[in-house]
C-alpha cells in the first residue's frame, strides 16, 4: 500500500498532457460599428446566449478588447473569420 507521499511524489512528476493546444480570439472596440450590430455578430459567430453576446460586446466597449472565444485552432479561425465579415477587429492566438 502506498503512503500519501508516494502518490504526492507520483503525481507531480507524471507529465502533464497538453490537451487540444487551445486558441483563442480575441475582439477589439471600434468606433464604427453599433452595439447591435457586434451583439449580433458575435451570436452569430458563436452561438451564444443574447445575455452573453451583450456581456462580451460591454467587456469590448468598455476594456479596449475582449476574449470572446477558446477553442481549438480551426474552430477559432471560423469564429474570427464570421466576426470578421462586418470587419470587426480580431486575433487569433494560441492560449
Amino acid at each position: 500500500m502506498k503512503t500519501l507521499s508516494q502518490i504526492f511524489i507520483e503525481t507531480e512528476t507524471t507529465p502533464s498532457v497538453e490537451l487540444g493546444n487551445p486558441w483563442q480570439v480575441l475582439l477589439f472596440n471600434d468606433e464604427v460599428h453599433t452595439f447591435d450590430e457586434v451583439i449580433l455578430q458575435i451570436q452569430k459567430a458563436t452561438g451564444y446566449s443574447l445575455e452573453r453576446a451583450v456581456e462580451l460586446t460591454l467587456m469590448v466597449h468598455n476594456n479596449g478588447r475582449a476574449l470572446v472565444y477558446v477553442g481549438d485552432k480551426e474552430k477559432c479561425e471560423r469564429v474570427a473569420a464570421i466576426l470578421n465579415q462586418i470587419q470587426l477587429t480580431t486575433i487569433v492566438e494560441k492560449t
